[in-house]
């Protein structure tokens, strides 16, 4: 059982030189209203290979890989039969079963292999799958099972040109099936086009066709060989937070009304050493504490941002020491220290929405505060050690007009993790925080 400590102290100023301020992303006030954590945090899963009811505690968002040619076979201007597909799966069954879990499903139709000549007729055929994918599955079906559709993955076997023709037709035929879906881009970047991302120019002037500008972006602190990831506080990436908000700041510059979504980020934990020899003889992984830490901070770190949805990748893995083949909760099925972690953060934090940077001091100590999307009474204050250096520190905090009602440590396996035990003095808390958060449950 978790261990609980109740105060009868109320008081609150931090002591550590930091005022209690709101959220500000690049000097100005956020745009759009923070979503409750449950509609902001999802996980990638892989059509039949996605197990529901083993991940359902994890979040209520789930992102599939939907291969297109799947559904028309071999002739792209094939007649579709949905809700089958034409190797035999049930797309119904499929997207059913996480219904019923309590999913909500974004489906990415993936054509990245499938080669850009290869088409019959790019225009028609294009139009036509959105227009019958929409009107079987969308929020206006008869049985509505997916609330939004990205138009490719990775496309970047095409060329600008060929993308947005597929991605105009394809988004006119959605539209046409079913207004009620939401449609999001491929990965797309604030730049230039590149071998696994579209620059958002390219799809300039269709805004009216798309809702969701979506991208992907990972910890990376290098490239090939090592791959090496570090803690999503580190400020020395090239990438990552910096790209996201790129593509904000575009948003906000060009398509006001659009959401911003995180579709794939994540860490690689492998307990195999990878091969002498081969591209990832020098791939350099993460230990699974380490996923566990940095997944949940990511999402703090993510939450301050003028950001709507942020997507885990990857559901499972098979143990493999390579780029992107350890990055699962779980492994071979079998929940790592992150599937605990992140099923924590999202029974604690669900039914809030990021309020306030309380305290952050680069190094050394961060406190976020949540606050209850019905009750303003009600807050969350977690706090951790910035870090990835394994640092311990005390923070210090003053708790004025709030009473705490319990602590909770992030746990990495089924067993309640066992908070520390603070020190009170006077109207004062001296809490001792690790790289692991802990969730300081407060009411008014």
């Amino acid at each position: 059982m978790t261990r609980q400590f109740r105060f009868p102290f109320a008081a609150v100023v931090l002591l550590l030189g930091f005022s209690i301020r709101p959220m500000v992303a690049n000097g100005q006030e956020d745009q759009w209203p923070k979503p409750l954590m449950r509609d902001f945090i999802g996980i990638n899963g892989h059509t039949v290979s996605f197990k529901p009811e083993l991940y359902a505690p994890v979040c209520d968002l789930v992102r599939d890989y939907h291969p297109i040619d799947w559904d028309w076979g071999k002739e792209t201007n094939a007649a579709l039969q949905f809700p089958s597909a034409q190797n035999g799966v049930r797309w119904d069954s499929v997207y059913g079963s996480w219904q019923q879990q309590g999913f909500r499903t974004d489906a990415c139709l993936m054509f990245d292999k499938v080669p850009p000549d290869s088409w019959n007729n790019r225009v028609e055929d294009a139009s036509r799958y959105g227009e019958a994918f929409a009107k079987s599955f969308g929020p206006s079906a008869k049985t509505p099972l997916v609330e939004a559709v990205e138009i490719g993955n990775e496309p970047g076997k095409y060329d600008d040109a060929a993308y947005r023709e597929i991605f105009e037709n394809m988004a006119a035929g959605l539209r046409r099936g079913d207004p009620k879906l939401k449609i999001a881009t491929c990965n797309v970047l604030n730049g230039e086009s590149g071998d696994y991302h579209k620059s958002i120019d390219s799809l300039r002037g269709l805004e009216p066709l798309y809702d969701v500008l979506n991208i992907h972006s990972y910890a990376m602190l290098k490239p090939w060989p090592t791959w090496e990831r570090s803690f999503p506080e580190d400020d020395r990436f090239p990438g990552f937070h910096h790209d996201i908000q790129r593509l904000i700041d575009w948003r906000n510059e060009n398509a006001a009304d659009k959401e911003v979504w995180l579709t794939e980020f994540g860490y690689d934990s492998s307990t195999q050493l990878p091969a002498a020899e081969g591209d990832f003889a020098k791939w350099q992984g993460n230990s699974d504490l380490e996923q566990a830490q940095w997944l949940v901070r990511s999402f703090f770190r993510f939450a301050t941002m003028d950001l709507q949805r942020a997507y885990i990748y990857f559901f499972n893995d098979d143990d493999e020491p390579k780029l992107h083949a350890s990055s699962g909760l779980t492994r071979k099925f079998v929940p790592k220290p992150s599937f605990y972690a992140v099923s924590h953060l999202s029974a604690m934090l669900g039914d809030y929405r990021f309020s306030r940077v309380v305290a952050q001091q680069p190094h050394e100590s961060a406190v976020y505060e949540f606050v209850h999307g019905e009750d303003s009474n009600r807050r969350v204050w977690v706090a951790w050690s910035p870090t990835g250096e394994g640092r311990q520190s005390i923070v210090t905090l003053p708790l004025e007009g709030w009473r705490i009602e319990s602590i909770e440590a992030m746990p990495i396996s089924d067993a309640a993790a066992a908070a520390p035990s603070p020190e009170q003095v006077s109207e004062t808390l001296q809490l001792p925080i690790t790289e692991s958060p802990l969730y300081l449950m407060l009411r008014k």
